[in-house]
Order: C-alpha cells, then sequence, then structure tokens
C-alpha cells in the first residue's frame, strides 16, 4: 500500500487538471461572448443622431467643422472592431481671391482704396502720400502764378496806383529806381515758370491716380501668382547648329524653369 499511495496522488492530480480545464474555457468563452444585438442597435443609434457638422460662430471665411465618427464593425468572432479616425476637421482660412474689377473701382473712387481691398497696406501710404504732396505742390504753384500774372499786368497797365509788383522787393527799394524792361522780362519768366510747374504738378496727379488703378487691377489679377522657390531663369552660352553652314554658331541659350 506504501508503494501505492505516490501513484495514486498524481493519478488523482492528473483528474483535477482535466477537469479544471473545462471550466476555465466556460470562463473565457462567457468573457468574450458576442455583443447582443440590442447593444449594437442602440450604438447605431447614437451615432446616427450625431450631426455632420457644426457651424461655428458667424464667419463667413471660415469653414464649418466636420464631425468624423468613429467606424466599427463586427468581426466573425461576434466582437466589435473598432477603427479609429480623426475626431474633428481642421479649422481652415478660405483663401483670399480679390476681385480686380472690384479692385480698380474702389481705387477709382478714391486713390488708395484698391490698395486697402487687396491688402496690400503698405503701398497706400505711397499713393496717398504722393497724391496730397502733389496736390499740395499744385496748389502753390498756382498761388504763385497768380500774383505774377497780377504783378506782369500792373507793370504794363501804366496805372501808378497799381503796382504790387513792388510787393516782390524791400520796402526800402523806390520805384523809380526800377529798370521797368528788366522787370518785365523778369515778371514774364516767372508767370511761364510758375504756370509750366503746375501744369506739370496736375499731369503728374492724374498719373499717379491711373496708376494707383493699374496697379489694384494687376495686384488683384496675380494674386495667386505662383512665386515658388523652384521657378528660375538660366541665361548661358550654347553651341547651335544652323545646318545651313559646316561649322556651328555660338550663341546664348535661355532657359525658363517652373
Amino acid at each position: 500500500m506504501a508503494s501505492l499511495t505516490p501513484h495514486i496522488v498524481i493519478t488523482l492530480a492528473v483528474l483535477f487538471v482535466v477537469v479544471a480545464s473545462p471550466a476555465s474555457s466556460a470562463q473565457n468563452a462567457v468573457h468574450h461572448s458576442p455583443v447582443p444585438a440590442v447593444a449594437t442597435a442602440a450604438a447605431d443609434s447614437a451615432m446616427a443622431a450625431l450631426p455632420d457638422s457644426i457651424p461655428v460662430g458667424n464667419y463667413t471665411d471660415r469653414h464649418a467643422v466636420e464631425v468624423i465618427e468613429d467606424e466599427f464593425s463586427t468581426g466573425s468572432d461576434g466582437n466589435l472592431i473598432f477603427s479609429p479616425v480623426d475626431t474633428l476637421g481642421v479649422l481652415t482660412e478660405k483663401e483670399f481671391n480679390p476681385d480686380p474689377t472690384r479692385a480698380v473701382w474702389l481705387s477709382a473712387l478714391f486713390p488708395g482704396l484698391g490698395q486697402i481691398y487687396n491688402r496690400r497696406y503698405w503701398k497706400l501710404p505711397i499713393v496717398v502720400g504722393g497724391y496730397l504732396g502733389l496736390g499740395y505742390a499744385t496748389s502753390w504753384n498756382n498761388q504763385m502764378l497768380k500774383d505774377y500774372t497780377r504783378a506782369y499786368a500792373d507793370l504794363i497797365d501804366n496805372d501808378p496806383s497799381s503796382n504790387s509788383y513792388m510787393d516782390f522787393f524791400a520796402p526800402n527799394v523806390n520805384e523809380s529806381d526800377l529798370d521797368k524792361e528788366w522787370l518785365k522780362n523778369v515778371l514774364r519768366s516767372k508767370k511761364n515758370f510758375f504756370r509750366r510747374n503746375r501744369d506739370l504738378c496736375i499731369i503728374s496727379m492724374v498719373g499717379v491716380y491711373l496708376l494707383a488703378m493699374v496697379d489694384a487691377y494687376v495686384d488683384a489679377s496675380l494674386a495667386h501668382f505662383d512665386i515658388a522657390p523652384h521657378l528660375s531663369m538660366d541665361v548661358g552660352p550654347a553651341v547651335m547648329q544652323d545646318g545651313r553652314t559646316r561649322y556651328p554658331s555660338l550663341g546664348l541659350a535661355w532657359a525658363l524653369n517652373f
């Protein structure tokens, strides 16, 4: 009996392992049991209730935020398989696309408005400053032209009471000491000089006005012109075969890479 005791112990241990294994398998089967159909239908209903998009504020230049749901499916063993994706779309600004026609009309309304519309704010001081500077120069030259025109008219009318030309001289200068012929030539020359300057300023003002309109139109048209670094131009010497002569010709090759 004593010799049979170890064999009996080993036999009992083997039987215990065999009996315990089906119980463990049953627990695993219960743990990995498929999700009931009711739970799956509830999940589908909840995800279907989500909106397609969420508007953000009242900004008309922004896209709506897109709601992207997690995708899931049922595997062959009845378990749910989730495939996570991005949760929210990225907020993006709409690309600014100026209208050349609107830019021209705004610039025609007032110099500089077209540059503001194109968001080229650094050009505004140049356009407005040049226009106002030429406007002041036109006014000043016109006033000087009026003074010299009146002085020249008083000099040639032979009326002693009208002597506005003496305002150009110091108070201690006597009219009798002046050479009237010399003074007449000087006043005529000054009058013509300031008339010419006034007319040039007016022409320049018109030029700045038109230039601002052209700049606004071109700037709006080329708002999306590609200026990437890969754009380049190569110029170099080249040997060219004409075909009409035996010897090749030397020339210059121009290549534009884009």
